[in-house]
């Protein structure tokens, strides 16, 4: 392996640290070489805490070192002023003499300018060492600011005949069809994304929390489609515990801190609404676990990115159909249950 694809895979491997919790910022880690050697590494925690090259610099003992080192980092160092100082302005005032970036930054407060910078303040820059891997790193960050939308995924389970659900149910929760791994796993997904969505039939059936209270993690901005307002205030997603959109065509609803109304034209155009609107709450990426009309919307109007379908080991024999999904795919095994895994290219 080139030694330069050596270091920068290190700083992928960091970066996936802060899946789920660095949101609106991206996932990054950065490295810091010399003499063959790290010194010192470090990845972005949290939004608002240090950025990876500032945990990087921070973790070499030895600052006389940084003058004669490598510091390699996954996405270009930010050139502006925000919760943090830039830190090309650090790379700089401790003189390290060369840098390695995997990819440009797509934000538009970046985009070119920190690479720019470190180049005028005389260092060695080099740009685009796994390029394709770092942009696949943040590919939730990627989409929403070339995209102007959220990273799209869609979730759901089906038994082995092709049902989502039973046509009637005696009580007002979920049936379940995969086993109790997947749905840890689940959860384990829902702390690694920005929001879910569901649609008003999967709330009034199931009256799901839409939490993680099944991993360590932060919960999701719940999203819930309304059109009528057929949801109450005794359903769990008007609990206030947690941040929730409600997407309706409802007029002249008053909202708090933590339940907020957003009205949208419940037509054709629904999904792009959607997107639109969590674009606006600077959304990066959203799981859809809706049911059958909501899922199959997003696929007709080939709004999405990944599709992850849990096979259960069970049949229903009758019910509601699961969404239609053409495509080739991947399998994996979850104990007893399968698990599809769809990528949209397009």
């Amino acid at each position: 392996m080139k030694i330069h694809e050596k270091y920068i895979n290190r700083c992928i491997e960091l970066a996936k640290n802060g899946l789920g919790t660095t949101y609106p910022n991206p996932l990054v880690g950065s490295v810091i070489v010399y003499d063959n050697k790290i010194i010192g590494e470090g990845w972005h925690l949290k939004a608002g805490g240090p950025h990876a090259e500032v945990n990087a610099i921070h973790a070499v003992k030895d600052k006389s070192l940084l003058s004669k080192s490598t510091i390699y980092v996954s996405l270009e160092p930010c050139s502006h002023f925000g919760k943090t100082p830039p830190c090309c302005d650090l790379i700089s005032e401790h003189k390290i003499p060369r840098v390695v970036i995997g990819t440009v930054d797509p934000n538009n407060k970046v985009a070119g300018t920190g690479i720019k910078k470190l180049l005028e303040n005389g260092a060695n820059v080099t740009v685009g060492i796994l390029e394709k891997e770092c942009a696949e790193l943040n590919k939730r960050f990627f989409t929403f600011h070339n995209k102007k939308r959220p990273y799209i995924i869609l979730k759901w389970a089906e038994s082995q005949d092709g049902f989502i659900a039973p046509l009637a149910k005696e009580k007002k929760e979920p049936v379940w069809i995969s086993n109790v791994f997947s749905r840890q796993l689940v959860h384990k997904w829902r702390s690694e994304e920005q929001a879910i969505l569901v649609g008003t039939n999967t709330i009034l059936d199931d009256n799901p929390k839409l939490d993680v209270r099944d991993w360590t993690g932060e919960n999701p901005i719940r999203v819930v489609l309304d059109k009528t307002g057929k949801i109450t205030n005794h359903h769990n997603v008007k609990d206030k515990k947690i941040k929730t959109i409600i997407i309706t065509e409802q007029e002249n609803l008053t909202f708090s801190e933590n339940c907020i109304y957003e009205k949208a034209i419940f037509d054709i155009q629904l999904t792009k609404s959607i997107s639109h609107i969590l674009n606006k709450y600077g959304v990066q990426s959203v799981v859809i676990e809706g049911g059958k009309q909501t899922l199959q919307s997003f696929i007709d109007d080939n709004l999405w990115d990944e599709a992850r379908v849990f096979v259960g080991n069970i049949h229903l024999k009758n019910g509601l159909t699961a969404p239609v999904l053409k495509g080739s795919f991947q399998t994996k095994n979850e104990k007893d249950d399968e698990l599809k895994l769809y990528f949209n290219h397009d």
